[in-house]
């Protein structure tokens, strides 16, 4: 790709039959007094045929919708990628506008971050990615053989929760209804176990966390020596890891036992967004 945009016998509106090259990856400002072709240069001749390229590009359905510019009078334009332009607009009174903001670049920004960025944990700062069902059970998995091995005598308990409900205010009487029907029996209702065949009632003005118990297993170290089980166990984790992510919108939390302390330890996937290492969920 060249490194430089090379404009060859530019003639639109008062540009007489201008040839120049642009640099590429610089600030390239264009001056002259009132009248020498400044805007013609730029909006009626580069970012004319920029937008007119990028709008052929696309499907005749898309280009129904939007409005092909004519071909500016040129002899010659190489080197030119999709081209965006900015308006100028008088200064904004509000404090909390910038030149991103009045200028409106801000959006593309936005817009260009949303589809390269890669999110970042703000705790630890690693790479935050989607996690597929496969990477979630591996990931799970690992905390169960690693929690195993600390302690080969006792045997572990494991539970799956989906968080349906984070912080929300309500009664959630039909979703209990609703959870019944499905076949579950158990809720951690803020931080505390509930059945819900028992009568449930919440206040209503108060904020709520509702986990729905998925799963519940215990293991040895010996039964994971059985290529069995582990094969049974890995069944189990997809099809329970597929349902928590169902009812909760692309999340589970594996509560473990830890063997240091009386109190579970426990760990959030995401579907989404979820950091590996902090267990810190973004939404997408």
């Amino acid at each position: 790709m060249r490194d430089f945009i090379r404009i060859k016998g530019a003639r639109q509106h008062n540009l007489k039959n201008i040839s120049l090259n642009i640099p590429k990856n610089q600030l390239v400002v264009i001056t002259g007094i009132s009248g020498s072709g400044k805007s013609s240069l730029a909006f009626d001749t580069i970012y004319a045929e920029g937008q007119r390229r990028y709008v052929e590009s696309l499907s005749a359905y898309a280009r129904q919708f939007l409005g092909v510019m004519d071909k500016p009078e040129v002899d010659l334009i190489e080197g030119l990628s999709p081209s965006i332009s900015i308006d100028q607009k008088t200064v904004s009174h509000n404090p909390r506008s910038t030149v991103g903001t009045i200028t409106e670049i801000y959006d593309y920004f936005r817009l260009l971050f949303s589809r390269v960025g890669h999110p970042h944990c703000p705790n630890c700062g690693r790479e935050i990615t989607k996690m597929s069902v496969d990477e979630i059970v591996e990931k799970i998995i690992h905390k169960i053989l690693k929690q195993v091995h600390e302690d080969k005598i006792k045997t572990h308990q494991f539970i799956i929760y989906s968080p349906v409900v984070r912080q929300k205010k309500g009664e959630f009487k039909d979703l209990f209804v609703n959870l019944q029907s499905k076949g579950f029996s158990k809720v951690r209702l803020d931080g505390r176990e509930k059945s819900l065949t028992d009568e449930i009632d919440l206040i209503k003005t108060n904020k709520h966390t509702i986990d729905v118990e998925v799963d519940r297993f215990s293991l040895q170290f010996k039964d994971l020596k059985n290529n069995i089980f582990q094969s049974n166990l890995k069944s189990r984790l997809a099809n329970s890891v597929e349902q928590s992510l169902n009812l909760s919108d692309g999340l589970i939390i594996l509560s473990l036992p830890n063997s240091t302390e009386s109190v579970s330890k426990e760990l959030l996937f995401s579907e989404k967004f979820s950091c590996p290492s902090c267990n810190i969920s973004l939404r997408a």
